[in-house]
């Protein structure tokens, strides 16, 4: 993974920290928003956006050295969760705290900041058509997901989704929604479009995150009372395997979390928030390469990949 950095919120100390891949050292710390959650890289590498869960803002920190670029304000009780940094340029963040999401236009310029509201509890997690002009969001408290028109002004309609929906993607080619319900212990295929559910597979126990590689032949769960993963073939809709992590003897110890996948679909990070650990897993075997040492209750997860790296330890 040589040029690969992995950035990683701490939110049980307020920080956000700076992995390098190829030898697994943090190479830089810096203090960030109270509470941070989930993040994602600016598409030209330069910048990584926080959601400021315990707070109000979106903070935006330089790549390079991990410098506050600036903060987005987005209103009372925001507490900004769930952030896609979209490929035409926009940040898209859910506000929990407002029942809403926030499409932020020309964050690295002059932000336009534009609320939309879902209507529903616990909008926590999103996914973003890929002409970013539609949003979905999974509402963990309703128990439903939420169709957003970002254009043209239709209400936002909802659907209930299992108990505790928390994970959800897009396809890559934007025909099927997939979404994890936590508390059920169940993946959904949903058309995003009408909201109905196509197929429904059964995976392991609190799958609380979902990530598809970037090929798009899989998705993962990450089933935190497990300590593994859940693999389901997006063709057939069907459980291919479930990867040990920490395992079920560790589920409570390490408290797996956030997972992403490395671009070329190879490697899957998994936050461990208890043992203060990120691991390094091998798609293809499911082996455990690595674990990295991060801050307290490291969480979410971002890469950022060599060629849209900004030099700087």
């Amino acid at each position: 993974m040589a040029g690969h950095v992995l950035f990683v919120t701490n939110k049980g100390e307020d920080t956000l920290s700076k992995v390098d891949l190829a030898t697994g050292e943090e190479v830089r710390r810096v203090e960030s928003c109270r509470t941070p959650h989930e993040l994602a890289v600016s598409p030209d590498g330069e910048f990584v956006a926080v959601g400021c869960y315990g707070g109000t803002s979106i903070d935006i920190f330089h790549t390079k050295d991990l410098t506050l670029f600036r903060s987005i304000e987005l209103g009372a009780d925001a507490r900004p969760h769930g952030i896609v940094w979209h490929s035409n340029g926009d940040i898209y963040a859910t506000a929990e705290g407002r029942q809403s999401l926030y499409r932020v236009m020309q964050p690295n310029g002059e932000p336009e900041v534009r609320e939309f509201g879902t209507n529903e509890r616990g909008s926590h997690m999103l996914a973003v058509a890929p002409d970013g002009q539609t949003a979905w969001t999974a509402d963990m408290v309703a128990g439903s997901v939420t169709r957003v028109d970002l254009v043209g002004g239709a209400d936002p309609f909802s659907a209930q989704m299992g108990d505790e929906p928390e994970g959800i993607a897009l396809s890559p080619d934007g025909a099927t929604l997939w979404v994890s319900a936590r508390g059920s212990n169940e993946v959904f295929a949903v058309d995003p479009g009408t909201l109905k559910v196509q197929k429904r597979v059964e995976v392991g126990r609190f799958p609380l995150r979902l990530a598809i590689r970037p090929q798009g032949d899989v998705a993962i769960t990450s089933n935190l009372q497990d300590g593994g993963l859940s693999v389901i073939d997006l063709e057939s809709g069907r459980l291919l395997r479930s990867v040990p992590i920490g395992g079920s003897s560790q589920a409570e110890q390490r408290f797996q979390v956030t997972i992403i996948w490395s671009e070329d679909g190879n490697r899957i990070y998994a936050a461990e928030t208890g043992s203060n650990t990120v691991a390094e897993v091998d798609y293809a075997s499911g082996n455990v390469l690595r674990r990295f040492a991060v801050g307290e209750d490291g969480d979410g997860l971002a890469i950022l990949a060599p060629e849209t790296a900004v030099d700087g330890g």
